[in-house]
């Protein structure tokens, strides 16, 4: 932990503006606010910019989130080959990507595409997640939920496997948030039993695509975004008790940060 604490300690004295841009596919009809609490969640810890690449039918609910998101939108109402060319062009804008929070009905082969053609570090999450499986996936976080991963055991058996054969690093969120990478396992030290509210997972991606935007590792920065997480669910439990919700998590990354 203390490697991870020197290196929050260096983000948090970080000057100028050079703090990473992160690009976000996610979101549908029946889920339009999680593309806008992974960007409000990046922003808070640190990124410069966050253009969210949505469904036209929900552009205007994420854009009216908040006035500091950067909000694009495709000509569907779920993702479809035709929005693979435009999410590329927003991974070459970024520094680190997010793809899948919310994104219900997407068409399976153009998230594999996607994921496959994303060159940047990236988070890959939720209904992503087994489309992605047969993706490129040595730049990729996975953040599957315990309901989420049934996908990745029957194909590799176990995480610790997953991970030593595709390269990629994996949090498996839940009671206690555990990281796997290179075929070890760790468990994460923080967080609440309220932690368990909706979007709060959506709150870790940004998190982790914020520092990995930043120029972290992708292990350090799986590490250090379920710590910070947890401890920023600890400081907003504190105060809203059983009713703490995501964006009360949110606001309160800057002074966990700091």
């Amino acid at each position: 932990m203390a490697r991870l604490q020197e290196t929050l300690s260096n983000i948090s004295d970080k000057s100028g503006r050079d703090n990473g841009r992160v690009g976000i596919v996610g979101g549908s009809v029946a889920y339009p606010n999680q593309p806008a609490l992974v960007g409000r969640a990046a922003l808070r810890t640190g990124s410069d910019h966050v253009r969210a690449f949505v469904a036209e039918p929900i552009y205007e609910i994420v854009a009216s989130h908040s006035p500091n998101l950067l909000v694009d939108s495709y000509d569907h109402e779920k993702y479809y080959d035709g929005a693979v060319e435009q999410t590329l062009e927003v991974s070459e804008w970024a520094d680190a990507f997010v793809i899948g929070p919310g994104l219900v009905d997407a068409d399976p082969d153009a998230v594999r595409q996607a994921v496959d053609e994303i060159e940047i570090p990236m988070v890959v999450d939720a209904l992503a997640i087994e489309p992605a499986l047969e993706a490129d996936l040595s730049n990729a976080i996975l953040t599957p939920s315990g309901a989420e991963d049934g996908p990745i055991y029957e194909a590799y058996g176990s995480l610790e496997a997953f991970t030593e054969e595709t390269g990629a690093v994996v949090i498996l969120t839940g009671d206690v948030d555990e990281i796997v990478a290179e075929g070890e396992r760790i468990e994460n030290e923080t967080g609440t039993s309220a932690m368990t509210v909706a979007g709060t997972g959506d709150t870790m991606a940004g998190i982790i695509a914020s520092l990995l935007g930043q120029g972290m590792d992708r292990r350090d920065a799986a590490e250090l975004g379920a710590w910070v997480l947890g401890k920023t669910g600890e400081r907003a439990t504190a105060e809203y008790g059983p009713g703490v919700v995501a964006t009360d998590v949110i606001e309160r990354i800057p002074n966990t940060v700091r």
